[in-house]
């Protein structure tokens, strides 16, 4: 086996891989999983600014008492 189909194996391998990925990212069944993953990024996002929110609503009633 010379250097040239080994080279072409390993396109041939590259191809395949891709394709693996390709077919298993957009796939239906990990739709829902990937859609959760995007949204956490949000949810945390939210969460932060109620925590902030709430801990700026306690240090102003606090201000107001001194």
């Amino acid at each position: 086996m010379d250097y040239g189909t080994l080279r072409g194996f390993f396109a041939l391998l590259i191809l395949a891989l891709f394709i693996i990925i390709v077919v298993w990212s957009f796939s239906k069944k990990r739709k829902s999983s990937f859609d959760d993953i995007a949204n956490s990024i949000l949810e945390d996002e939210q969460e932060q600014n109620n925590k902030s929110h709430l801990e700026t609503d306690s240090k102003q009633e606090t201000n107001n008492n001194v």
